[in-house]
């Protein structure tokens, strides 16, 4: 199965994505996005622990799957 894939499109979305947050951030006062960039960080560490892989498991996991080559896709 084919997935389409529009990287031209894509691109756009996170430029704008980008642009739009970088007029957020300077249209704030520090307090405000730094505190917001915090939470979400510390949103990403608290969900972290919920994670089903320990640290070396997914380590272990990693380091197999860069020792895998890569597979060759090809019309048939």
């Amino acid at each position: 199965m084919e997935l389409k894939f529009d990287r031209e499109k894509n691109r756009q979305e996170r430029l704008n994505f980008v642009r739009r947050h970088a007029l957020w951030v300077r249209g704030v006062p520090n307090e405000v996005w730094s505190r917001e960039q915090a939470d979400l960080i510390d949103a990403f560490f608290e969900n972290a622990k919920n994670f089903a892989l320990s640290r070396s498991d997914y380590l272990q996991m990693h380091q197999t799957q860069r020792r895998r080559p890569e597979p060759v896709y090809g019309d048939g």
